[in-house]
């Protein structure tokens, strides 16, 4: 069976990326690029990748997705949330990744997204949409839980032919156990690249890089890209 996958360079698409290639035929990685900070960075870690995999890479723009937003992901005048592992925690007030969800929000991403994806994957035969979403996140992204992936397979079971659907290997886990399976599927975490940033290293303080640290100190592994960087 053929899929598609949906690709920012992030852990948790990597990490998804490795998992499926291991059973499906990966035809193509699409990445685009909206505007966002990281997106550069992004967009160059995300040719890596594809070279690994031996995928071709498409590179998409959405310009008119940044326009619409006011987002810190896009607009520079707004600050970025910086976060702690206090933060994040279990026990931490919701309303603390809940500010920092808002904040950069990107009005129906996925939604955009993924009604893409679809158009290629059925253009092309493809039986599948690889995507990163994961436990962890969907408890402040909503678009990024069963229930969507769920309302998305069942949006695309009348808008494509082949009826195609939504694999989101990661559904179930948090960041911590995400780390575990890439590193068990030799994902090449060297280039996948977390931050909203676009720097030449990450921040260490967004609520993306936070989440990645915590995982990787909670398996006891050493971070590859920090590793690669010589941080």
């Amino acid at each position: 069976m053929k899929a598609i996958t949906l690709l920012s360079s992030g852990l948790d698409c990597v990490a998804a990326l490795a998992i499926a290639a291991k059973s499906l035929e990966i035809e193509m990685a699409i990445t685009f690029d909206y505007g966002q900070r990281a997106g550069q960075r992004e967009i160059e870690y995300s040719g890596k990748v594809c070279e690994h995999f031996g995928i071709e890479h498409r590179i998409i723009k959405l310009d008119w997705l940044g326009e619409i937003t006011n987002t810190s992901l896009v607009n520079r005048n707004e600050e970025v949330p910086s976060l702690s592992f206090e933060d994040i925690d279990e026990a931490a007030p919701a309303a603390i990744t809940e500010n920092s969800a808002k904040a950069v929000w990107v009005p129906n991403r996925n939604g955009v997204m993924l009604n893409i994806a679809g158009s290629f994957a059925e253009s092309r035969g493809c039986d599948y949409i690889v995507v990163g979403f994961n436990g962890e996140e969907a408890g402040t992204f909503p678009d990024n839980s069963l229930d969507y992936v769920k309302a998305m397979d069942h949006a695309f079971s009348y808008s494509t032919q082949n009826r195609v659907r939504v694999l989101a290997p990661l559904i179930e886990m948090g960041k911590t156990e995400i780390v575990k399976r890439a590193l068990e599927a030799k994902a090449p975490l060297e280039y996948s690249w977390s931050c909203y940033h676009g720097g030449e290293i990450p921040c260490g303080e967004c609520e993306s890089c936070v989440r990645r640290a915590r995982a990787f100190k909670n398996t006891g592994a050493k971070d590859p890209l920090l590793e690669r960087l010589g941080i």
